[in-house]
């Protein structure tokens, strides 16, 4: 293995250490993705935008300051709806063809205060919604990476990045991070800073990453909570208390899903995890039709503007989503709301006799095509409840593209089920190729 390729496959803690420690430089380390990303982005098409010598100038920046930041020179990707003000960000639509913000979001001045590299825009879908750009799977072109935030996963999966961020208002983090076998992270519901990001849905739209590495999970969010240095909690190392939750859309799911998930749940029991059966009850069948519903009403008052003065400009696929919104009630919204907060109630006090739920991820490995981003059955309920995720790899499809699943914690204990994640996957992950 090469200097550079060994530099590329570092994780954001353990190159921000060797910058500390004066054994890499940032510039090194930002050459070793971009020589990546030039052998690979031609076929993958993970970056909308990026701009080599605006990303050295920033390394440069970095070499020349003394490292104190928690993340001092580890570039990191932007999802193209997220505001910067040294870049475009587009939106994935025509509309907002070179639009520049006047200001970073605060997430992405949080990241630049701890000393990180924003390394580029990544391509999201329509408005983060289900039209889908340019990119491809990276282990197999003729797939879809999942969505929306397609860009993220592709650049991650493929070494071109160490970390890249998301949103999800569906299933925009956990779907893709699935699809391309890296770890995906959806925090509790507004954990982070929103201010900057193109919202369509503010009751779900969630700002979450991806990576290579679980300890990345503690140094990022240290980030973007304000504490500026890695979190973690008392249960790190500690075997957690499993609740087993194949939810009501399990025959959704494929065989190959199905055995992957199954033999998941048997490692966890095998390495002496306390594993119990969670059965919802049916008044949860209602939770994928109530987030479609708030997400199609907040989506048409969100994307009025664009539907009202660029209709034409809009795809079929989103016009319709509009119109659909434009349809519902409002008596219709507040019947989605009160079976998200029955079921609410219900999830948290399930956490007084489990530490996590194991739930799966998506139905099975990417599909193949590029003009759809796959089903979000499996994480709608989770991001309309609100509820902390981690998702990572833990087998693969026949035809060896991944299949994972996803760990669910209580509202608010993000550090926990972060290490209790890592606990888990250390028992089951395989990592990313």
């Amino acid at each position: 293995m090469d200097s550079k390729s060994e530099l590329m496959r570092l994780s954001a803690t353990e190159a921000r250490k060797r910058i500390g420690e004066g054994s890499l430089t940032a510039s090194a380390l930002a050459e070793a993705y971009l020589d990546r990303i030039a052998q690979r982005e031609g076929e993958i098409g993970a970056w909308q935008f990026l701009d080599r010598n605006l990303v050295m100038l920033q390394a440069r920046d970095r070499d020349r300051r003394k490292p104190v930041g928690a993340m001092h020179g580890v570039p990191v990707a932007m999802k193209d709806i997220i505001d910067t003000e040294d870049m475009p960000t587009e939106y994935g639509s025509p509309i907002y063809k070179g639009h520049m913000s006047s200001r970073d979001a605060i997430c992405v001045a949080m990241l630049r205060a701890a000393g990180a590299i924003i390394l580029g825009k990544t391509v999201t879908t329509e408005f983060a919604t289900f039209s889908p750009g340019k990119t491809r799977h990276p282990h197999r072109w003729t797939h879809t990476p999942g969505g929306s935030s397609s860009g993220t996963a592709a650049a991650v999966a493929d070494w071109h990045v160490p970390a890249g961020f998301g949103t999800q208002t569906a299933g925009s983090i956990l779907r893709p991070a699935a699809y391309c076998g890296v770890i995906g992270y959806k925090p509790t519901f507004a954990r982070f800073n929103y201010d900057g990001i193109k919202l369509t849905a503010p009751s779900l739209d969630t700002l979450g990453f991806m990576t290579n590495y679980f300890e990345d999970l503690h140094l990022i969010s240290g980030v973007l909570t304000g504490l500026g240095r890695p979190t973690s909690s008392k249960v790190a190392g500690r075997t957690p208390r499993i609740g087993v939750c194949r939810t009501t859309w399990w025959n959704r799911g494929s065989v190959e899903m199905h055995q992957v998930f199954n033999q998941t749940v048997d490692k966890l029991a095998r390495a002496d995890a306390p594993v119990s059966v969670i059965d919802l009850p049916p008044f949860f069948d209602d939770m994928a039709d109530a987030q479609e519903t708030i997400m199609t009403y907040e989506n048409a008052i969100c994307l009025r503007h664009e539907y009202e003065n660029h209709r034409t400009r809009l795809t079929p696929k989103l016009r319709e989503l509009i119109e659909h919104g434009r349809s519902r009630s409002v008596s219709q919204l507040q019947n989605a709301k009160l079976i998200v907060r029955k079921c609410r109630a219900y999830i948290e006090a399930l956490f007084i006799n489990v530490d996590v739920l194991i739930t799966p991820t998506a139905p099975g490995v990417a599909p193949a095509g590029i003009y759809a981003t796959g089903d979000p059955i499996f994480e709608r309920m989770w991001t309309c409840l609100g509820n902390p995720c981690v998702g990572w790899r833990t087998g693969s499809g026949g035809n060896g593209l991944p299949i994972g699943v996803q760990a669910v914690g209580a509202q608010g204990a993000d550090d926990a089920l972060i290490d209790y994640s890592a606990w888990m996957a250390s028992h089951t992950r395989e990592p990313n190729p």
